[in-house]
This record gives C-alpha cells, sequence and structure tokens, in this order.
C-alpha cells in the first residue's frame, strides 16, 4: 500500500532527526537498536513485517512485505543495506535504499582480509609479463585496524592473484561480495583490481564468480566459461558498467559491493555492483563451471595487475565479508 502523506512526513523528519544527531565527522553504522532509539518511536513507524521503498517507478514511498533486515559488520561512512520487520526505524529503512539487500538467513563471514591463509602467485593468464607480491595485515591504512596490504612489483603488465579459502559450502546460491579497498598513490601501475569468488557445488564442478574493474576498457567486467566444464575457456566479459581504479581517488577507503547468483548448473547472474554507493546494474548470466577437480570449498582472490613495462602498485583491503544464502 502508499504510504499517506503525513506518513511520508513523518519518515522525513525522523531521517532529518536521525542524521542531525550523528556524530559529525566520524564514521557510523547504523544498527537495530539505533534505529529504535535514536530518532523515531515506535508508534511513528509501521508495524508487523514491512520495509520501505523509495525507488517505485513512480518516485511514491511504498510499504512492502520483506524479511528480516540485515546490515554490513565493519565500520566505514556508507549507507547500511536494511531490510526490516517489527517496530524497526523508518529513518534506517529511508537510509538504505539504494545498498544491496540480504535476508536475514544470510551467511555471513566477515574480516576475510585478516586470515592468515593468504598466499600469492602469478597469474599465468595475463599474458608475458611477470610479477610477484608479499601481503600481509597493517592497522595503518585501516578501517578495522587490520586491513591486509598488497605490495605487487611487475614487469611487462604482469599480474599478482592473492587468494585465501573462507569455508565450504555447495548449496549456497546467492551471494554479496562487500569490501573496502585503498589504492595508495600513485595509481598509474594498477591497471585491473580483479575480485573473484569460486564455489565447489555438489556436483564436484567449481563456479567462478569473477569481477574486475578494468583499466583497459574502463568497464567493470565478468568471467565466463565459453567452453565446457570439462574443456573450458574463461574469458573476460565488458558490460557496459564503467570502471578504472585509475579513476579512484588515491590514498581513500573505497567501497566495493557486488551481487551475483548461480543456477544448479553453474550458470551465473551477475547482477549489480556498486561503488561508493553508486549501483550499476550488469545484469548477465553466463555459464562459469570449471570441472577442475577440487575439494568442496569458498575460496576469494584479489589480483592486482601491473601496467607498462615494470613498476610497483600498492593497494589495501578491508573489511572484506562474503554474504551466502
Amino acid at each position: 500500500m502508499k504510504a499517506s502523506f503525513s506518513f511520508v512526513l513523518t519518515l522525513l523528519s525522523c531521517a532529518t532527526t536521525l542524521l542531525a544527531n550523528s556524530p559529525a565527522g566520524k564514521d557510523a553504522r547504523l544498527t537495530l537498536q539505533s534505529c529504535r532509539t535514536a530518532a523515531c518511536s515506535a508508534s511513528q513507524v509501521p508495524t508487523g513485517n514491512s520495509s520501505l521503498n523509495s525507488t517505485s517507478p513512480s518516485g511514491a514511498l511504498q510499504i512492502s512485505a520483506a524479511p528480516a533486515f540485515r546490515l554490513p559488520t565493519g565500520s566505514g561512512s556508507y549507507n547500511p543495506h536494511v531490510r526490516a520487520r517489527g517496530n524497526a526505524c523508518a529513518a534506517c529503512l529511508l537510509a538504505s535504499t539504494s545498498g544491496p539487500i540480504i535476508p536475514s538467513s544470510a551467511i555471513e563471514v566477515t574480516e576475510i582480509q585478516a586470515l592468515g591463509t593468504w598466499d600469492a602467485a602469478q597469474d599465468m593468464g595475463g599474458g608475458g609479463g611477470s610479477a610477484s607480491g608479499t601481503s600481509g595485515v597493517v592497522n595503518a591504512p585501516s578501517l578495522s585496524g587490520n586491513a591486509r596490504e598488497f605490495t605487487t612489483s611487475y614487469s611487462n603488465s604482469g599480474d599478482e592473484r592473492y587468494y585465501t579459502l573462507f569455508g565450504a559450502d555447495t548449496e549456497a546460491a546467492n551471494f554479496l561480495y562487500d569490501a573496502w579497498i585503498y589504492v595508495a598513490s600513485p595509481s598509474t601501475d594498477v591497471a585491473n583490481l580483479e575480485m573473484d569468488m569460486n564455489q565447489v557445488m555438489a556436483n564436484g564442478q567449481t563456479v567462478i564468480f569473477g569481477v574486475q574493474c578494468d583499466g583497459y576498457s574502463g568497464t567493470w567486467d565478468y568471467t565466463a566459461n565459453q567452453g565446457t566444464p570439462q574443456n573450458p575457456s574463461d574469458v573476460w566479459l565488458h558490460s557496459t558498467a564503467s570502471c578504472n581504479p585509475r579513476n579512484w581517488a588515491t590514498n581513500t577507503w573505497h567501497h566495493v559491493q557486488m551481487s551475483y547468483s548461480r543456477d544448479a548448473a553453474g550458470n551465473v547472474t551477475y547482477e549489480s555492483v556498486w561503488l561508493d554507493g553508486g549501483k550499476q546494474s550488469l545484469n548477465a548470466t553466463v555459464p562459469s563451471a570449471f570441472a577442475l577437480g577440487w575439494s568442496s570449498t569458498l575460496l576469494t582472490n584479489f589480483q592486482v595487475d601491473g601496467l607498462g613495462a615494470s613498476g610497483t602498485a600498492t593497494v589495501y583491503l578491508d573489511n572484506l565479508s562474503v554474504y551466502r544464502w
């Protein structure tokens, strides 16, 4: 049902009050408790299982059925994604409509960047260049106090892949990758930044969810298997969504989120990507299953591709979370 005009004014008043009362100059994260206590009383918001949608075609605020909310963990100044039931503050819902939505049943793995199992290898698929790299946990620059620093030295545009296991789940079919990335100045040595996730399905095949910010084409790219799982041909495909890591402000934390899902055959739907809260739709479904013979695992790659004859690039990763359901 559409919200009444008076209810809309109440929501806007709540949102204004909540924002006005937030600490100036400090990163803040809205929680369920702050929603309930900060600006709005339970009597001011709809009861029952509901959420607020401010992006309907008509532009009207609407109330619709929704499951329980999820908030991302970690710090940083961004709009959390919220699905709320019960008497939750509508200001939180107003602040969250541009971000990803996660069901309350989702499994969340946090602080993946701080795991001690990260390793590195040159990506041999990147051409004739060479690369080497090191990574380690640092407390500055950092949002959590446990950021991971990647230092990549390369020649002839070589690429270095950093990776770690973070679990095993053959059944989950929907994922949200949520991370903060900091490119140290200068960024002229960075060609691409690649953020992947791999999952072994129940049939033993590995699904590759590959996404990169491509500085050559200026687009967000995604991977596809143009062969078969047994005889794969792994390729990058350009989307129409724009991205170039050398255009990111250096020495600054940037919030990257991406959502994708798969079916039982390993066909991946790349849904959307967010950079610093700005959403771009990918809306592409491609086959991406590979018969690699892996045991059950969830794995993430973070790859830094060099640009030019030689150089060294330093990039930081913090508050890396993966949600699955």
